[in-house]
């Protein structure tokens, strides 16, 4: 009985630790995604306060980098490096994948990034959308009831920003037609790309590193072609060589873009997809008063009203989905633990993409 008690006190303190691991990890890299793709769109460089315009740039150094490292991980690990779907369908995933990153980019232009974090709490929406359609999934009525706040919350902090935040790329307030316009473009693209995910993983015997590689290398050929049809790719190459804190910047966005890959990889094969749900949010909060904060966003009292209806909407569906999915008592222990962890490892396949 003592060695009993003893092992499951080892067991839960080597959760605690991982789940410090996986939070910290998760934190820390998208809170920096956060703050340098606003500093990279918003923020002018030089004497003479050019911003950078070519979001397309930007897909194309983190999805290289992300491809690189996936090829490498395949590699090390000996698994099969060969596409297991067919290629098109990795090539549907990745253009939906970039269209989604280049709206996410292209709307910083426009809107607060605030404004656009909080927007995306919305996603549960498309992706509601697409499940049904693409997965004949069918959700519950208080899931129909929550996403109707979280819409209601996003479209009071939009429809009542503080006149005072400007845009660098308008005259006066933002310009919220368009940056909204783009955000609707975002949250469709990106519900579409995590269940077609789904779908892949679900339809074949897939490991993640796979999907990412083959993913990421087809959005790599893609935007260098965009990049080049466009004719952006030299004007960005020279943008940063004259601009060698934006090649920093960019260079770490890259990196801290790839590195949370693993962080949110390992914290939903570690804890399921639930679990890693409540970190999120609670990193889209932190993200939001970090750029208030930083670049000194002022937010009207409205808006504060449809932040808490939004992180209420996500909170409560968390808590929601804790209870229902809560494991009946065990008569041993160690039985119950043993079960559990098993349920988390089969639980939701990580996904790759942008943060």
């Amino acid at each position: 009985m003592a060695e009993t008690l003893i092992t499951a006190i080892g067991v839960k303190d080597s959760r605690v630790l991982k789940m410090i691991f996986a939070v910290s990890g998760i934190m820390t890299t998208l809170v920096i995604y956060g703050i340098l793709q606003e500093k990279i769109m918003r923020v002018p460089y030089g004497a003479d306060n050019e911003y950078f315009k070519y979001s397309l740039f930007l897909v194309f150094c983190n999805r290289l980098m992300t491809s690189a490292v996936s090829a490498g991980t395949l590699i090390a690990s000996r698994k099969a490096i060969d596409p297991v779907a067919p290629v098109y369908k990795y090539c549907l995933v990745s253009m939906s994948n970039i269209l989604t990153t280049t709206c996410q980019y292209e709307a910083l232009k426009y809107v607060s990034f605030p404004v656009q974090t909080l927007a995306k709490c919305a996603k549960m929406i498309p992706v509601m959308i697409w499940g049904t359609l693409i997965m004949q999934k069918r959700y519950k009525g208080y899931d129909y009831f929550l996403a109707l706040l979280v819409t209601l919350g996003c479209s009071i902090f939009i429809l009542f920003p503080s006149g005072a935040d400007l845009s660098p790329y308008s005259k006066g307030r933002e310009n919220t037609v368009w940056g909204v316009s783009l955000m609707v473009g975002y949250l469709g693209f990106d519900g579409f790309t995590s269940t077609f995910q789904d779908k892949l993983f679900k339809g074949y015997d897939m490991e993640i590193h796979n999907q990412i590689f083959y993913t990421t290398l087809c959005s790599c050929v893609l935007s260098l072609s965009g990049l080049i049809l466009e004719g952006h790719l030299f004007l960005a190459i020279d943008f940063v060589y004259h601009h060698l804190d934006c090649f920093f910047d960019v260079a770490l966005l890259s990196t801290v873009a790839t590195t949370s890959q693993f962080f949110i990889s390992y914290t939903i094969r570690t804890f399921g997809a639930l679990t890693f749900a409540t970190i999120m949010t609670t990193r889209q909060l932190v993200s939001i008063v970090l750029s208030c904060v930083w670049f000194r966003h002022p937010l009207s009292w409205e808006q504060c009203i449809g932040s808490v209806i939004v992180f209420g909407a996500l909170y409560t569906r968390s808590f929601f989905k804790k209870v229902s999915e809560k494991p009946r008592p065990s008569e041993h222990p160690m039985e119950h633990m043993h079960n559990g962890a098993s349920s988390l490892m089969k639980g939701s396949s990580p996904r790759g993409g942008e943060p």
